[in-house]
């Protein structure tokens, strides 16, 4: 645990106060040196700025396309769903109230990473191959929104 009521030592710093004198030793230049471009008031370069030499991100070639129509699944595997009891209907709303899921996006997709024990009644989008032999094989019901 920590040292009774005191900051871990570095944890905590002065405030830099600039341009207040010289012996307070950030005074005449406040600590942007002399002169050039960053040491103007809003003399900054931009990220990826090589100094004029054409930028990395403009010599690579540009490739492929984003396909605006493509289904994004929240997965989930199957040791996640052994938690439920026996005859449980495992839906994606019951995943999201469990914390299991964060979010939906597209739907939910079943893998079939793990066991399951017990036969459930498991609601989602879509099922990878193994997790419906799985599923099927303890007992339980796959159904495809």
């Amino acid at each position: 645990m920590g040292q009774g009521t005191r900051p871990n030592p570095g944890s905590r710093q002065e405030r830099k106060r600039v341009g207040r004198g010289l012996g307070s030793g950030l005074g005449k230049t406040s600590g942007r040196g002399h002169k050039g471009q960053k040491a103007r008031s809003g003399g900054s370069i931009r990220p990826g700025f090589e100094g004029g030499q054409m930028p990395l991100q403009r010599r690579l070639p540009k490739r492929g396309f984003t396909n605006v129509f493509r289904k994004v699944y929240t997965v989930i595997n199957l040791e996640d769903l052994a938690r439920f009891a026996e005859g449980t209907e495992v839906t994606p709303r019951l995943l999201l109230d469990e914390g299991l899921l964060k979010e939906v996006r597209d739907g939910v997709k079943i893998l079939g990473s793990g066991e399951v024990k017990v036969g459930l009644t498991v609601v989602a989008h879509a099922f990878s191959q193994s997790a419906l032999a799985k599923i099927t094989a303890a007992g339980g019901k796959a159904e495809v929104l």
